[in-house]
């Protein structure tokens, strides 16, 4: 049994009946609901063990549960095993929503605490709106964390620095000056930004304060004229405080931001629910009329700018480098026995750190061997780690963070000799892979309306995968960031020249394998035609595909031809920067099928 969970469950139990509340529930997030988090907010992971980067746990005087997605299925029973919390698996049609088993636990009368700055606006109307029908209240408290996590790490203090013009291609005065044009369009005098991303890409700031995420924990709103940035005070140095002031931006403490919404004179406020915490929307006076409306500024930043899309290409090219040199160390160091999923991890963030402009990992890489492939975000651990065998493959999902772009790359790696139903999968992986990324499609399409190009393949074999097919990527910022996605849940953010985005089909059977590919694709026009513009997609990310597991009978002419292009790009764009024996091996790995 794990105990030390379990005496932190009954702290929080005592602290709710102390406040007067029958649950309490503690979702992934921090104040900026951000997906990753600094260590001060990792209350759900601190209260239930789980580790995934989603998840919420809910606590009722007699049951604890935990909700997550697909990605964290098999880690989450592993974790929870011995901890008295259940595991509810989202999206599976047996499993109630949390307003379903809060309605089934409680008693009419009855009141469900949150902490009103970790959740969104739109998640505590919802979660209201949705007791309500039982007559169950929800009540915004105090952190409790504050009371019954005795060693709670602080508030992130690392020091915020410019990201300069060369890599960020527009200055902070014309940010500003966009997003100033865009509140006029919606009859806005301030503008608040909660959302970390967004704020470092308006003011050109960076930051160390989220683990492989560079932002800078703060607020940003921004008036006709001028702006205030709440930050706490040592973040700031002379330099970067001489900067912000120089483009109209003034610098107060982090923890007045309440009080500042507090005393709001009468005007218009635009602010985007979802990405605004509870607590901050119930801190602006009534006086202030409040536009709700999404964020100006998620697609001012999808939408990368030439330097941006230069930068992009150059890390592109140096991460591939670093990538080549790993394979082809993996191929002769599996054979002798002494790698685990452990140490190639380590192996390859030596040979990136070593690339001009490294910064750092874009997430902890997930190297998964065998059956650990199945756990979509596995992360080996010293408890977990395995040794590499020359036989099935290994699923290696990886990114790297340059001054000058983000990266995410998913190969899985035959090490050897493979099943046939490996082979298959794997083809049929790579098949919808290819199909997503020929599409040429009409300007006004969504990413969902894509989806479908990418897992028809395995739909046809009656195999699915419950992650998102693509996911947008920041420039130097966070390596999940919206506004597009493409996957099967609905999404009206069309798809716009410029933006970057994932190309991730998988297939995981548990307990035998796991398989994705996944490139970066950038949004470029593709032409005129009937009825207006088109699009399509160019694969940004440069390296090999591995094509010892494909079956050639399952792809068509035109899927082969991708890839043999494909492969004779990356060999012309990587083998320059590469000596003989590596552009001998890379020769090799692009030779066409």
């Amino acid at each position: 049994m794990n105990t030390t969970i379990q005496e932190r469950i009954r702290a929080l139990r005592a602290w709710m009946k102390q406040a007067g509340v029958e649950a309490f529930v503690i979702p992934s997030t921090d104040p900026h609901l951000s997906e990753y988090v600094a260590p001060h907010w990792q209350s759900r992971e601190w209260i239930s063990g789980f580790t995934g980067s989603a998840g919420t746990v809910v606590v009722t005087l007699e049951k604890a549960g935990l909700w997550t997605d697909s990605r964290y299925f098999l880690q989450a029973a592993s974790q929870l095993e011995g901890t008295g919390i259940d595991l509810y698996r989202e999206m599976l049609p047996e499993t109630p929503s949390i307003p379903a088993f809060l309605c089934a636990e409680l008693k009419e009368g009855q009141t469900v605490g949150i902490d009103g700055t970790v959740f969104s606006t739109e998640a505590a109307r919802s979660l209201k709106e949705e007791l309500a029908a039982t007559r169950i209240a929800v009540k915004s408290l105090p952190d409790p964390m504050d009371d019954i996590w005795t060693d709670r790490p602080p508030l992130p203090q690392a020091p915020a620095f410019i990201h300069e013009i060369k890599y960020a291609g527009r200055t902070c005065a014309q940010k500003l000056e966009a997003v100033r044009a865009e509140m006029r369009r919606a009859g806005a005098q301030c503008l608040l930004l909660s959302a970390l991303d967004e704020i470092a890409w308006t003011l050109n700031l960076r930051g160390s304060d989220v683990h492989c995420n560079p932002v800078v924990v703060s607020y940003l709103l921004i008036g006709e004229q001028e702006a205030c940035y709440f930050i706490e005070p040592q973040k700031l140095t002379s330099s970067v405080r001489a900067y912000l002031e120089g483009n109209g931006v003034a610098c107060l403490p982090y923890a007045d931001i309440l009080a500042h919404l507090q005393e709001l004179p009468a005007g218009s406020l635009m602010l985007e629910p979802g990405k605004t915490n509870y607590a901050v929307r119930s801190a602006i006076p009534q006086q202030c009329r409040v536009i709700e409306a999404a964020s100006p500024v998620a697609l001012l930043k999808a939408v990368r700018n030439e330097q941006e899309i230069a930068g992009l290409r150059q890390a592109m090219q140096r991460d591939g480098v670093a990538l080549v040199k790993f394979l082809k160390w993996l191929e002769e160091a599996v054979p002798q026995g002494h790698e685990t999923e452990i140490s190639i991890d380590r192996k390859l963030h030596e040979l990136r750190a070593a690339q001009p402009l490294y910064m750092g990992e874009s997430f902890d890489t997930i190297a998964g061997y065998g059956a650990h492939a199945a756990i979509v975000h596995y992360e080996a651990t010293p408890e977990t780690d395995i040794p590499l065998e020359p036989r099935g493959f290994l699923l290696l999902d990886s990114g790297a963070q340059y001054l000058d772009g983000t990266t995410d790359i998913t190969r899985t790696i035959a090490l050897g000799p493979l099943t046939e139903e490996e082979k298959t999968n794997y083809t049929l992986i790579l098949k919808g892979h290819i199909d997503l990324a020929m599409a040429v499609f009409p300007e006004g399409t969504r990413g969902a309306q894509l989806d479908v190009l990418a897992r028809m393949p395995i739909w046809q074999h009656r195999m699915n995968f419950l992650h998102g097919t693509g996911h947008g990527v920041g420039h130097f910022l966070n390596v999940h960031e919206g506004p597009q996605s493409i996957r099967m849940n609905e999404n009206p953010v069309t798809l716009h020249v410029g933006m970057l985005t994932s190309n991730e089909p998988g297939v995981y059977k548990t307990g035998s394998h796991g398989i994705r590919t996944e490139n970066l694709v950038l949004t470029v026009p593709a032409g005129e035609g009937l009825f207006g513009r088109y699009l399509k997609f160019e694969t940004v990310t440069l390296c090999p595909i591995c094509t010892r597991g494909i079956v050639r009978e399952l792809l068509t002419p035109a899927e082969i031809d991708w890839l043999n292009q494909y492969h004779r790009r990356v060999y012309e764009q990587l083998s320059p920067s590469l000596d003989e024996d590596e552009r001998l091996w890379l020769e090799k790995a692009c030779k066409r099928i």
